[in-house]
């Protein structure tokens, strides 16, 4: 059983000291609960409790006592599969902050964990009423912490590089880079004029600027990037006016690569999902699945091709909304199905890539927490989809799965 198995001055923030892996226990009683869920069924696993290195700023938006909270178009969540937990970054809209912490969600222990603690707030477009936390350094802006001085939504513009044991941000915003540049005394010209992909260790608790060198994409707002093992590397997409493309990055080697998927037929446009779509890598079939508003559609490494699988209308209620503020998509290992959470209509939605379909489910047991901050992952350790409203804990269980039977064991006779 799996339960048996188990710098500091006035202007910037000052951090108490982060909690050990001592500190995250798994508990008993909450696995034998995530254990015990039958297939379609879903409980309220408990209150999850909050550690982390919280400084004054985390402590003045209630950060040591809700947790991060979904924000806004930010409601990715990411899984580190060597940690067996789940990651999250990324700043609301507006309010009630803009932040550039990072925390990780570990389900047996019931535990939020806060990995970086926020530097001082930003606003919308700049560095915010107090930026002496920040410095212009090598062309980008950055905390004197190490962190990201620009903070961005995440939309589905984050994913895990298994190989890097590092969480990656394409962390593009509105703010006036030129200005801030000037109001901290250097030359805009010297701003790196490239994607502005950040990566975060969790390990090691450290953000890092990922500055390559030309070619490199563009950064539109909306797009997806995930990381796909058959490449060894993370594909950047987006399809829209400002960039129609698929891009892959290369952690090791630090740099781009344009995929040109597509190419020979030309259907670039027409086969692949523009901005605000959610998605996931499926590493049964080898493929990426995307859905965006009432539209399906799949990429395949292996042809470098993008396909328009399904076309809906709101109409028909066969099909959910897709929509990175709204309705977080991820893989399901145990039945092989994408599961999508409508956090709108408050409804758990199944995607079969195989005929394609989509199926609206009706889990037993204790209802969805309802709420406008809810976020929501699939935990690949226990096999089960979570939602999470601030402490409050669901848990939720589709398929069991399947025994795996050893061809070399002895048999009874």
């Amino acid at each position: 059983m799996l339960a048996l198995a188990l710098l500091t001055c006035a202007t910037v923030p000052v951090l108490s000291a982060p909690p050990s892996e001592n500190d995250i226990i798994p508990r008993l009683e909450v696995i034998s609960r995530i254990d015990s869920l039958r297939e379609n069924q879903a409980a309220i696993i408990g209150q999850a409790t909050l550690v982390g290195d919280f400084n004054d700023v985390a402590r003045q938006y209630g950060l040591d006592r809700t947790g991060p909270r979904g924000r806004d178009l930010t409601l990715k969540m990411v899984w580190a599969p060597e940690r067996n937990r789940a990651l999250f970054c990324g700043a609301n809209h507006g309010v009630p902050h803009r932040l550039n912490d990072v925390w990780e969600f570990d389900l047996a222990a019931l535990k939020w964990n806060m990995l970086y603690a926020p530097d001082n707030p930003r606003d919308y477009g700049g560095l915010g009423k107090d930026f002496s936390d920040v410095e212009f350094r090598d062309g980008v802006l950055i905390t004197k912490r190490g962190g990201p001085a620009v903070i961005a939504h995440t939309w589905w513009g984050l994913t895990y590089d298994p190989e890097a044991k590092s969480m990656l941000f394409m962390n593009t915003w509105v703010t006036n880079k030129t200005k801030a540049v000037e109001q901290l005394g250097g030359d805009p010209s010297q701003l790196y004029a490239g994607p502005p992909l950040w990566s975060f260790d969790p390990a090691a608790r450290t953000w890092k600027m990922l500055a390559a060198k030309p070619p490199y994409p563009r950064a539109p707002f909306g797009g997806m990037l995930e990381y796909v093992p058959d490449l060894k590397g993370s594909i950047w997409h987006t399809n829209n006016w400002q960039m129609q493309a698929t891009w892959l990055y290369d952690h090791q080697q630090n740099s781009w690569k344009n995929l040109e998927p597509n190419a020979e037929a030309g259907t670039f446009t027409q086969q692949s999902p523009q901005p605000e779509q959610v998605g996931y890598y499926d590493p049964t079939r080898k493929k990426i699945f995307a859905h965006r508003h009432y539209d399906t559609f799949e990429f395949d490494p292996a042809t470098n091709i993008w396909t328009r699988l399904l076309t809906d209308t709101a109409e028909s209620g066969k099909t959910p909304y897709g929509h990175d503020a709204r309705a977080p998509m991820y893989f399901d290992p145990a039945s092989g199905k994408g599961l999508l959470v409508q956090f709108q209509t408050n409804q758990v939605w199944a995607f079969d890539p195989d005929k394609p379909q989509w199926t609206l489910l009706e889990p037993e047991g204790d209802p969805l927490p309802e709420g406008k901050k809810r976020l929501a992952y699939v935990d690949q350790r226990f096999n089960v989809l979570v939602v999470i409203h601030d402490t409050t804990v669901w848990a939720y269980r589709y398929r069991l799965k399947p025994e795996v039977v050893d061809p070399n064991a002895p048999t009874m006779k």
